[in-house]
């Protein structure tokens, strides 16, 4: 990581309260009728929001790449414009955020800082003011997804199980079921959430709803031969998005993999243990949104600095890595895959290599 940039990053995040103080109080006496508008539970939501501008702003920073901050800024303007934000209240907090940056920052700090900003709000006229469906016509197993889905919503989880088991039953590849089912309505019941069609409780039933399922499947998934490596799949500290590098994990399992799946939250010390006491051939880390990204990076530097997992082949995945397909480098891991079949391919290639060495 540029010296300059983790120095900034790290001052956004220590003065973040400051900065959005400022930005708020700046926007407000500048646009009077915003207070009329959204009143003093707008005001307060603007703190937050701000609080995640620049939350994000720094991440975008520390990763060095403008592509994070400049999705950010996409997700949003769909997020705010379908709760009645308009574009141009986005567009004038960042732009008040300049402001607050160069009060608050060092020159240096601040030039870079808004040098990240600019490019990113550049894009923004452009940007879409909608997301579409991620369960599309044509998907082979769409009207299934769909269905379960549907059911999820309605609250009828056990409807969704059934679905689910008579399905691999009647001889759905779990694999296929992860992949075009679970995956897409995971991404579809994020993206209702984004344009304000479902609660936030009703995005949690659906998870939760979702992991039990998957469990359910597990006479499936476990009790094939291993005679593949061992893997350590893993979340990284604070973050609590589990699903993805759960299927990940069983995905290797399916593929003849010994999988040591540590889920949510995992400490970064737990972590190393974890990949010296099952000499683990490969580590598979997930960051579901781009303020984990730093996370990702210092636990691989734990286990850089671990003499005794100098071996491990070390894969990172999530929505941060599929938005700049650079970004694993920029941090240190061996490689990235967008869903848990690329992964284990990377992961066959990287460690057939590191053996035939």
């Amino acid at each position: 990581m540029n010296p300059l940039n983790q120095q900034v990053s790290e001052a956004l995040d220590a003065r973040r309260s400051a900065l959005a103080t400022q930005m708020v109080a700046r926007e407000f006496v500048r646009h009077p009728e915003l207070d009329q508008r959204y009143g003093r539970a707008g005001r307060d939501r603007c703190f937050e929001d701000a609080g995640y501008h620049l939350a994000y702003l720094a991440q975008a920073i520390a990763a060095d790449s403008v592509g994070l901050f400049a999705d950010y800024v996409g997700w949003a303007k769909v997020m705010l414009a379908k709760r009645g934000i308009p574009a141009k209240d986005l567009s004038g907090l960042l732009e008040t955020m300049k402001e607050s940056l160069a009060h608050e920052l060092p020159p240096d700090f601040s030039r870079l800082a808004c040098d990240f900003l600019d490019r990113g709000l550049q894009q923004l006229p452009q940007m879409s003011n909608d997301v579409p469906c991620f369960i599309a016509e044509g998907t082979p197993l769409a009207p299934l997804a769909r269905q379960y889905l549907q059911a999820l919503l309605r609250g009828e989880r056990h409807i969704a199980s059934k679905l689910m088991l008579d399905a691999a039953q009647n001889g759905i590849a779990v694999r296929d079921l992860y992949l075009q089912v679970f995956q897409l309505t995971q991404y579809e019941i994020g993206r209702l959430w984004q344009v304000d069609e479902i609660s936030v409780a009703q995005e949690h039933y659906c998870t939760a709803a979702t992991q039990l399922i998957m469990s359910q499947l597990y006479p499936y998934v476990f009790g094939g031969e291993k005679s593949r490596g061992a893997l350590v799949a893993t979340c990284v500290s604070g973050d609590l998005h589990e699903i993805g590098v759960r299927m990940v994990s069983d995905f290797f399992e399916l593929d003849g993999w010994h999988t040591y799946y540590l889920g949510a939250n995992a400490p970064m010390s737990a972590v190393v243990q974890a990949v010296v006491q099952h000499q683990a051939d490969a580590l598979a880390i997930s960051a579901t949104i781009t303020y984990h990204v730093r996370a990702v990076e210092s636990l691989i530097a734990a286990v850089r600095r671990t003499p005794k997992c100098g071996r491990v082949k070390i894969l990172v995945g999530g929505y941060p890595f599929k938005t700049d397909p650079d970004l694993w480098k920029i941090i240190g891991a061996d490689g990235s895959a967008p869903d848990a079949q690329e992964a284990i391919l990377l992961a066959n290639r990287l460690t057939n290599e590191s053996l035939a060495a």
